[in-house]
């Protein structure tokens, strides 16, 4: 059989494979890959091709040939670094913040983005298991670090779920099917690096390039006084020197095949590249928000509990709170009719809304009611001016004006310290649940017949559902050890 018909029998019975497997939106599949991977794998794969096969048309600014590559990342650096020194000059001299016109539009971004973010580095976690390949070594370092090898203190997704518990922002589950779509992708090409080996390079090609809305977006987030160590981590990590942006063109130098098709495995790597257009992005969703929209949303979400909960003395213009609350739609007349009747002071400080002291304060009737990310929408919300184009927020702290970048080294160290057994580091605070499991865990990769042995056991803690948990840490901080690199 020549080698031509058996890529055309090849391609005929993926084309039946995928044609058998129903098509998933990204956020079911994102949700079905995060709790059951291995079930579906398939569903996965159907879904990357037909990924690909939209981004055909995409441009792709990767240079032409592999020798250009680290020139290419270079110029980009640099170019990314004077629009962001042009920016904070702009900004000295009095211009206002490019993406977040007040705090609750920060906190919104980062609940926008957290499908993303807490599946960070996925898309390489098939690749553990070619830990005895030196090629492979470099997209595994990077994975690893993603994991912030084992140290709870510097794995992404801890952080990141760290900074949604302390603002209070929940319901990131019920983001529309855009906001998933990056976050599925990487958990596609997490569950089948093997057979899109060249999507997955060049997918990490594209997304560990520094980009200028990740130093703008940690320079407002601080001036919010909202922690941007995640965001800041990234432009450490993700640097073209000695960083992510390095190890993926050395991934990519390493891995090109010697022997056979080199453009057509280019090809695809381009295709992978392209895949990080898909879906919402940092700029989308900050360019989305409408914060009486939000607000809308969270009280119409609020309504489906609250429309039975007050009694009929409770009334606006007339009608009883129940009432205005029975239908969604109603909302933003009900916020109108509380303006009308004096209940909100629309453009004042929020202490002299009586529906604000109603959510807010010792003896708030509906104290508990809404999260501080939903207090934060409704109060930028109240103090704005109705009718204003200018939504920046009126009034920061001298000491959050002058933080900037340059002095968060504060930052830097946040590593945990672990008193050290074997390859095991305790946790500080110690409970008989997890250390049982961790001993067991200790005990099991003890007992490996070898070093092929313990590190299939090791990864299969390891996967973007379980590597923030305290065995997947110990695991991480295990297998980082073994590798040895």
């Amino acid at each position: 059989m020549t080698p031509s018909l058996v890529t055309d029998v090849s391609e005929s019975v993926q084309s039946r494979r995928d044609a058998a497997i129903p098509h998933q939106a990204a956020k079911a599949l994102y949700f079905d890959l995060y709790a059951d991977p291995l079930t579906h794998a398939r569903a996965g794969e159907a879904f990357l091709r037909e990924q690909i096969a939209r981004v055909q048309d995409i441009p792709a600014d990767l240079p032409p040939t592999l020798a250009q590559l680290p020139a290419w990342i270079e110029a980009r650096s640099e170019a990314v670094g004077i629009q962001y020194r042009e920016y904070l000059a702009a900004r000295k001299g009095g211009a206002p913040r490019r993406y977040f016109h007040n705090r609750a539009h920060a906190l919104n971004f980062i609940k926008s983005v957290a499908p993303t973010k807490l599946v960070d580095g996925s898309w390489l976690y098939g690749l553990l298991k070619h830990w005895d390949s030196p090629d492979f070594h470099p997209l595994i370092k990077t994975y690893l670090e993603e994991l912030g090898e084992g140290a709870p203190s510097k794995n992404h997704v801890t952080i990141y779920r760290k900074l949604l518990a302390t603002h209070g922002i929940e319901g990131w589950e019920e983001l529309d099917d855009e906001h998933f779509m990056q976050g599925a992708i990487q958990l596609a090409l997490g569950q089948n690096a093997d057979r899109f080996l060249p999507e997955v390079i060049g997918f990490n090609l594209g997304y560990e390039q520094l980009p200028l809305h990740l130093l703008i977006t940690s320079y407002e987030l601080n001036e919010f006084g909202i922690d941007p160590y995640y965001f800041t981590l990234h432009v450490t990590v993700d640097n073209a020197a000695t960083g992510h942006a390095q190890k993926a063109v050395q991934a990519l130098l390493d891995l090109m095949p010697r022997v056979g098709d080199r453009a057509a495995f280019y090809k695809r790597v381009l295709d992978g590249y392209r895949l990080n257009e898909l879906g919402a992005s940092t700029n989308s969703v900050i360019a989305d928000f409408d914060l009486q929209d939000e607000l809308v949303r969270i009280l119409a979400q609020k309504s489906t509990v609250g429309k039975n909960m007050h009694s009929d003395y409770c009334r606006v213009a007339g009608r009883s709170v129940n009432d205005w609350l029975a239908e969604p739609g109603q909302i933003p007349g009900f916020l109108s009719a509380m303006e009308s009747a004096g209940w909100i002071k629309r453009g004042e400080e929020v202490e002299h809304s009586r529906f604000w002291r109603l959510i807010e304060g010792e003896r708030a009737e509906m104290f508990g009611v809404f999260s501080s990310y939903e207090q934060q929408v409704l109060r930028d919300w109240i103090v704005s001016v109705p009718g204003s184009s200018v939504k920046e927020e009126r009034v920061l702290s001298h000491r959050a004006r002058q933080r900037t970048l340059d002095n968060l080294g504060q930052h830097a160290d946040r590593s945990n310290s672990f008193p050290e057994r074997g390859l095991i580091r305790r946790r500080a605070t110690r409970d008989s649940g997890s250390e049982n499991e961790l001993a067991l865990l200790e005990q099991r990769v003890a007992a490996a017949s070898g070093k092929g042995e313990a590190m299939a056991l090791l990864l299969e803690l390891m996967t973007p559902a379980s590597h923030h948990s305290a065995a997947g840490l110990m695991a991480t901080r295990m297998y980082t050890q073994l590798l040895d690199i």
